[in-house]
C-alpha cells in the first residue's frame, strides 16, 4: 500500500492540491478523521482528537499527514481486535498504530498514563479522553487547555519535540489566548505558557493613519467653508480619540501630516489604519511620496 505521506513526497502537484482540500476540511487526512471517529462512536470506546487536528479545529490551522487520537488501555485493545484487518492495517507487526487501508493516513493512539515528550514520568500525563473531550460536528476533540498543556509538557522535555513550544506560541497568537490561561495548566508547565505569551506579546503592533491636515480647507470659498470642513473632520477624530487612538508625539503634526496611531488592533481594523511596518517611509522633502491614508 502506498502511504499519505509517500504520496505527497513522490507527487508535489497533488501534494499540492492535498494541501488545499486540507484547509477547505476535504483532504484525505479530514476523511480519515471523520471515518475512525465514526467507528470508535459505534464501538463506544472513549477518544479525544489531539495533534495538530485538534488545533485545527480550534482555528489554528496548519497542514498535517496523520491523525492522533487519545484513548485508553482497554480502548486501544478494542480498536485493534475490532478494525485491524477491516479497513485499517498496522504499519508494521506489532505496532499500536493504524493506516486507513482507503486513504493510506497514519492513524497514531496516544494511550492514557502515558507521558507526553521523552515518555519519562512527570506532572503532567495523558488524561483520560472522555474528562477532556469535548464535541464539534460529531466528532471529539481535547479542550483547548489540555492540549496546551500536553504541548508544553512535550516539548519542555524533548528536543525532539521542540516543535510543540512553536505549536503553543502560535495558539498564542493566532487565538490571542490570555496571559491567564496559564492558571488552568500544571504548575510543571506555567512558566513556559507566560514565557511563549510574553514572547507573542513583547513587542505590541502600531497601527497608523496619516492625516493630511492642509487638505480640510484646500478647497474652501469662504471662512464659512473653512469652519465647516474643520469641524466635520473633528468628529472622526473625537471618535478615535474615544477608542484610545494618539497622536504620535513624534509624528506631530509638521508638514501638515498628522500621525495617528493605536496598538489595538481591533481599533486599527475599525478606522482603516495600517500596521507601521506596511507604510512607505521617505525620508526626503518631497511629501507629495509619503502615503496618504486620509
Amino acid at each position: 500500500m502506498l502511504t499519505y505521506e509517500e504520496r505527497l513526497a513522490s507527487d508535489s502537484r497533488w501534494a499540492l492540491s492535498e494541501g488545499s482540500r486540507h484547509f477547505e476540511r476535504q483532504s484525505a487526512v479530514q476523511q480519515s478523521l471523520e471515518r475512525i471517529a465514526k467507528r470508535l462512536d459505534e464501538l463506544g470506546v472513549p477518544y479525544a482528537v489531539v495533534g495538530a487536528m485538534a488545533m485545527f479545529h480550534h482555528g489554528y490551522r496548519r497542514f498535517t499527514e496523520d491523525v492522533d487520537i487519545l484513548v485508553t488501555k482497554e480502548g486501544l485493545k478494542t480498536i485493534h481486535r475490532k478494525l485491524e484487518g477491516l479497513g485499517y492495517v498496522p504499519p508494521f507487526e506489532g505496532s499500536k498504530h493504524l493506516r486507513d487501508a482507503e486513504t493510506g493516513v497514519r492513524i497514531e493512539f496516544i494511550v492514557t498514563g502515558q507521558f507526553p515528550g521523552d515518555g519519562k514520568p512527570k506532572p503532567v500525563a495523558f488524561p483520560q479522553p472522555e474528562d477532556v473531550s469535548f464535541e464539534r460536528d460529531g466528532i471529539k476533540y481535547v479542550k483547548l487547555p489540555t492540549l496546551v498543556e500536553l504541548k508544553l509538557a512535550s516539548g519542555l522535555s524533548s528536543a525532539d519535540r521542540m516543535k510543540d513550544l512553536t505549536d503553543v506560541q502560535e495558539l498564542i497568537k493566532a487565538l490571542t489566548l490570555p496571559l491567564e490561561m496559564a492558571d488552568q495548566l500544571d504548575p510543571f508547565v506555567q512558566p513556559k505558557y507566560r514565557e511563549l505569551w510574553k514572547n507573542v506579546h513583547g513587542a505590541a503592533k502600531r497601527y497608523v493613519q496619516i492625516w493630511r491636515n492642509k487638505f480640510l480647507t484646500v478647497d474652501a470659498q469662504s471662512l464659512d467653508e473653512m469652519i465647516a470642513s474643520i469641524s466635520e473632520a473633528a468628529n472622526p477624530l473625537q471618535a478615535m480619540q474615544a477608542d484610545g487612538v494618539i497622536l504620535d508625539p513624534q509624528g506631530g503634526t509638521g508638514d501638515d501630516y498628522a500621525y495617528l496611531v493605536t496598538t489595538d488592533p481591533e481599533v486599527a481594523k475599525k478606522y482603516g489604519m495600517h500596521e507601521e511596518s506596511e507604510l512607505l517611509i521617505d525620508d526626503s522633502d518631497d511629501d507629495e511620496t509619503v502615503d496618504e491614508s486620509r
